[in-house]
């Protein structure tokens, strides 16, 4: 019915019980989670959205559970096809604490749930503590079923098949309990299948989460952010998407009844890389970071802002006493929490440990906010989260969500045909230089929309307008630490990586964990021994170069 009607599915899978678990009741042994994720893959094969669209469901399975191995070869086109999961998407669900192993090189131990049943429910140092206390059991033998690795092997498995399937996904547990207004009724079990919503889920509950985006590039105005019309879009959004809570259909009555009591609603930006054009910044920069930061404070402030109005007008969501926002804690203040949570000494900033380095700048009036809140309360109980937008982009002409530009030159398809599209920017800029000619068209076709290897383009449009696989990898994540500082859900974060290597992914990865992020979407790939033909007789590997490197990213 969800599929029917909804759209896509986040699933937790993490309290099923592993393959060879006891079962009480019949004395047998238990198959694991495996074969009912198969059953999940076939339903939403068979159930799409509404004759519309295919069925989409992503699968979490945290990461002490004994069938983690498992669940990661899942996507693999090779092995026992009958424990594999061709259509569906899976995302790991992933603790603090296996983080810190992996940094500091100790074991990690998996578990059955049925032998530790409240280690899903618990997060930071009360999860640490818990897990500890069943591995001292399993070291006296009372624990039988269980196994343990060096936490580096697991990671590395984690990776690879990330790189060779493309899932599960990387999500963080702790950012997004930690961090989550909603703490004080519940735990995040998982995220959604965009990995941009982090809501409560019980077997009373199913979280649901009305999204919107606004279009950035319309809000800019002698470049910077026009406060005043983003203030007024902004509120407009959410009054409408505090509307639709009220209006909507639900499937089935959990749903229902989460929305009515929490009211989430997740307001998005897309348009990014189109301000970054206008702007004149290339991804790859400081400025570039600066101004995710900047912009996503405004937006977040905005939003924050409008749902205090609507409270003072409309009255606060039923579960709004206790939450982070009764307690004065608004989403930037919660890194403190997620500082102390994790530990490990201090680092350089005043919200950072050595496992947490994040930036705290603010520009905006939040003593005002702070004051609204405490008088007025929330409407909402989370209000931001940045979806894809993969659609909706399209169809007013903007590059897709926080994503840089995936090609200057691009084919886009639907039920009308296809499309070429080419960077309205780029043009503009080219015929400035009067570069825009037969043969840069030609070319542009030929390196398949990079200006890379084209040498009359001056290094500076060459920068502006480098494609997602031409910016390394650190730029994505550093600006996603900044934005995801305001946010009071979560990102659909791509990650881009050109010449993947082992290394590239574990630095990766360990940054995005290290700033802050909450969850990571799609890993997308592109081999190092990707030729480019420049001339007749001579080719050049599409490798990212090492230059322009971060500072403490690289």
């Amino acid at each position: 019915l969800l599929s029917k009607f909804a759209g896509g599915l986040g699933n937790d899978w993490t309290n099923v019980r592993a393959l060879g678990s006891y079962i009480k009741g019949t004395n047998g042994k238990s198959q694991g989670v495996v074969p009912f994720l198969k059953v999940v893959n076939d339903t939403a094969v068979a159930v799409n959205q509404g004759g519309k669209r295919k069925g989409a469901v992503c699968a979490y399975l945290e990461t002490w559970h004994l069938d983690i191995e498992e669940f990661l070869e899942l996507r693999k086109n090779t092995g026992d096809d009958r424990r594999r999961t061709h259509d569906m998407n899976t995302a790991n669900w992933i603790p603090d604490l296996f983080m810190k192993r992996v940094m500091d090189g100790g074991e990690w131990t998996l578990f059955s749930p049925s032998n530790c049943p409240d280690l899903h429910d618990k997060f930071g140092k009360a999860f640490e503590e818990a897990y500890s206390a069943y591995e001292a059991k399993a070291d006296r033998g009372e624990i039988k079923l269980f196994k343990r690795m060096p936490a580096k092997d697991l990671w590395r498995k984690m990776l690879s098949m990330l790189f060779e399937t493309g899932h599960p996904w990387i999500t963080f547990k702790d950012a997004c309990n930690v961090r989550s207004p909603q703490q004080h009724v519940g735990v995040v079990h998982s995220s959604n299948l965009c990995t941009e919503i982090t809501l409560n889920t019980n077997e009373t509950e199913i979280a649901v989460c009305n999204l919107g985006s606004v279009n950035l590039v319309q809000h800019l105005k002698d470049g910077a952010i026009d406060q005043v019309k983003l203030k007024k879009t902004v509120a407009t959004a959410m009054r409408m998407l505090d509307n639709v809570i009220d209006i909507n259909y639900y499937a089935v009555k959990k749903a229902r009844d989460s929305n009515l009591r929490h009211r989430p609603v997740g307001l998005g930006i897309m348009g990014f890389q189109d301000c970054l054009y206008q702007l004149k910044l290339p991804y790859a920069s400081k400025e570039a970071i600066e101004f995710a930061d900047r912009s996503m404070e405004a937006v977040c402030y905005h939003a924050y802002f409008a749902s205090t109005e609507l409270a003072a007008e409309r009255g606060r969501y039923s579960s709004y006493p206790g939450s982070l926002w009764d307690r004065g804690i608004l989403p930037q203040d919660s890194l403190k929490l997620l500082a102390e949570q994790r530990g490990g000494g201090q680092g350089e900033g005043p919200q950072s440990s050595r496992y947490l380095e994040v930036d705290m700048s603010e520009a905006m009036d939040w003593g005002l906010l702070r004051a609204h809140i405490a008088e007025h309360g929330m409407r909402n109980s989370n209000c931001v989260a940045i979806a894809p937008t993969a659609t909706i982009s399209n169809i007013i002409g903007v590059d897709a969500s926080i994503e840089p530009s995936f090609g200057n030159l691009s084919v886009k398809s639907n039920l009308s045909g296809e499309f070429t599209i080419v960077n309205e920017y780029l043009v503009r800029d080219l015929k400035a230089l009067g570069l825009w000619d037969d043969v840069m068209v030609m070319d542009l076709k030929h390196y398949e929309g990079s200006l890379r290897p084209i040498d009359r383009v001056p290094e500076s449009l060459k920068a502006l307008y480098a494609t997602a696989f031409e910016i390394e990898a650190p730029w994505l994540v550093e600006a996603a630490s900044r934005r995801q500082k305001w946010i009071d859900q979560a990102q659909s974060l791509n990650i881009y990586i050109a010449g993947a290597s082992g290394k590239k992914l574990d630095d990766t990865y360990k940054l995005a964990w290290l700033r802050g992020l909450k969850t990571t979407y799609y890993l997308r790939t592109k081999a190092a021994t990707h030729v480019e033909m420049s001339t007749v007789t001579k080719s050049r590997h599409n490798a990212v170069s090492s230059g322009g490197a971060l500072g403490g990213a690289a």
